[in-house]
């Protein structure tokens, strides 16, 4: 159901790329040279059947992409409107296991040590064991998991389960991007990103308007509603691991729905700009990879986004209550703001992807997003109308940064070795921002919440700064290259 409504816009944002792209395009044949060498001759490719078969890897690779994620959003963001949800009737997740704002937020921390510890070991399983079959597994058991936490009776219970679900969701997100780089040249990677982030948005939207409605039930059947909400949430999860491991790709020189010419044309239109799944992994790859200080500028850059995006998947409907709308209503008004969102990251996305600006478009988004929480933490506490608008706007530069931040590291990745170590690293790494982000909202601040908003708006103007000084340090590493080397993408 889903993806049916999710397919039609994947097939709007490819025919947009395609009618745009045709304009530059004034010969039939593209001459791609390989990155790794530049003295490598150009591999040709019929423009014409190369839109075919990207516009066919889009219908079969992205939605299902955007569905996984979706899927593991809506089980990561659920403890959120767990907390609060029937909290009127002291029934909520916090109330029912007697939780104090410490022990929720370490409940939360604990994901994202489990989450940083198994990210980069799961990018080498994915690499082992095929995709699906390591995608599916993990699913499976994510959804597992959130349905054994409907079961919860203590927070001991709680903090276990929460660092099983960070191990098996750690693996999903870098997983996927890492898998697009076997199947997308690096200036196609961002919009197809977007929209798998985006689902992030679409998680926490569907995610309050389910939480509102199993709000209704609470009580059936001796259950509470938040035990509901952890069922209901994590059943879909276990039934579809199958038709993952099943139908959900692995590389595109295996894929039996291609054929033999188009299996050559996907693989020969990367090979040297992006990862090959059958490529070894190399030591010697991964060491040049650990000591590549420009790396640890972007893990900084995506460290910095962190602490927007976990504070505001976590305490969104915390929030939201802070703002005047209680009970069953601060789930409801949690919907607008992730909606607005799935917008605002594909837009920015697209335009960073097509116009060659991934770092125009994350410190683009970062400086909006800081500017947001700064208007935020200074407007009255009274305000609520106007605090609830640009918390819309806030939450939706905040996931957008995502995107282009990502593409922007995937794209000056240049084999398969740091491909494979560098993605689950940069979000690793990330964790750091992720756990300060659980700590920056208290509810005792409620409702102007400073500490939380302040604290946002420094990182995301630092994370603005670093985009455009990485940027500047890109530019004149382009301006010593000589003729006919691989330029360094900005």
């Amino acid at each position: 159901m889903i993806l049916d409504e999710l397919t039609p816009t994947i097939r709007q944002v490819a025919d947009v790329e395609n009618a745009l792209t045709e304009k530059d395009e004034k010969r039939s044949v593209h001459q791609y040279e390989h990155a790794e060498n530049a003295a490598s001759p150009p591999y040709l490719v019929d423009i014409a059947a190369e839109r075919r078969l990207v516009r066919r890897l889009d219908l079969r690779i992205v939605p299902a992409s955007m569905f996984l994620y979706f899927l593991c959003c809506i089980d990561r963001f659920n403890i959120g409107n767990a907390k609060i949800l029937n909290n009127t009737a002291g029934d909520s997740l916090a109330q029912t296991l007697h939780l104090s704002d410490r022990q929720y937020t370490i409940a939360l921390m604990i994901f994202f040590i489990s989450y940083a510890i198994f990210e980069t070991p799961s990018n080498y399983l994915l690499k082992k064991y095929k995709p699906s079959r390591w995608l599916a597994f993990l699913m499976f058991g994510w959804g597992a998991i959130t349905m054994l936490t409907a079961a919860c009776q203590n927070y001991a219970t709680l903090v276990a389960l929460r660092f099983l679900l960070g191990a098996f969701e750690a693996g999903l997100f870098p997983g996927i991007v890492y898998f697009l780089t076997f199947w997308y040249k690096p200036n196609e990677r961002a919009v197809r990103i977007a929209l798998i982030v985006a689902c992030a948005t679409l998680g926490g939207a569907f995610g309050g308007a389910i939480a509102f409605g199993v709000g209704r039930i609470d009580g059936a059947h001796g259950l509470a509603a938040w035990r509901w909400l952890f069922l209901l949430e994590g059943a879909p999860c276990c039934l579809c691991a199958a038709a993952v491991f099943r139908f959900f790709p692995d590389y595109p020189e295996t894929v039996r729905w291609l054929a033999p010419a188009e299996r050559a044309l996907a693989t020969g239109r990367i090979r040297g700009a992006a990862s090959l799944g059958h490529a070894p992994l190399a030591w010697a790859d991964a060491r040049a990879t650990l000591a590549d200080a420009r790396l640890y500028a972007h893990y900084a850059l995506f460290a910095a986004f962190s602490v927007a995006f976990a504070s505001m998947s976590q305490f969104a409907p915390t929030i939201v209550q802070g703002l005047g709308y209680a009970g069953l209503r601060a789930q409801l008004f949690t919907v607008p703001p992730y909606a607005l969102g799935f917008v605002v990251c594909v837009a920015v996305a697209w335009a960073s992807d097509r116009y060659e600006m991934r770092s125009l478009g994350a410190a683009a988004a970062f400086l909006v997003c800081g500017v947001s929480f700064l208007v935020e933490a200074s407007l009255p506490p009274t305000a609520f109308a106007a605090r609830y608008g640009v918390l819309c706007i806030a939450l939706s530069f905040a996931f957008a940064i995502s995107a282009p931040s990502l593409s922007w590291l995937t794209a000056n990745l240049r084999n398969t070795g740091a491909s494979t170590l560098a993605v689950p690293l940069n979000v690793s790494i990330a964790a750091i921002g992720q756990i300060t982000g659980t700590f920056i909202y208290k509810s005792a601040e409620a409702p102007s919440f400073p500490t939380g908003h302040y604290t946002n708006a420094g990182f995301m103007f630092s994370g603005a700064l670093l985009a455009l000084g990485l940027r500047c340090f890109y530019q004149r590493r382009n301006r010593l290259l000589a003729a006919g080397e691989p330029r360094w993408h900005l």
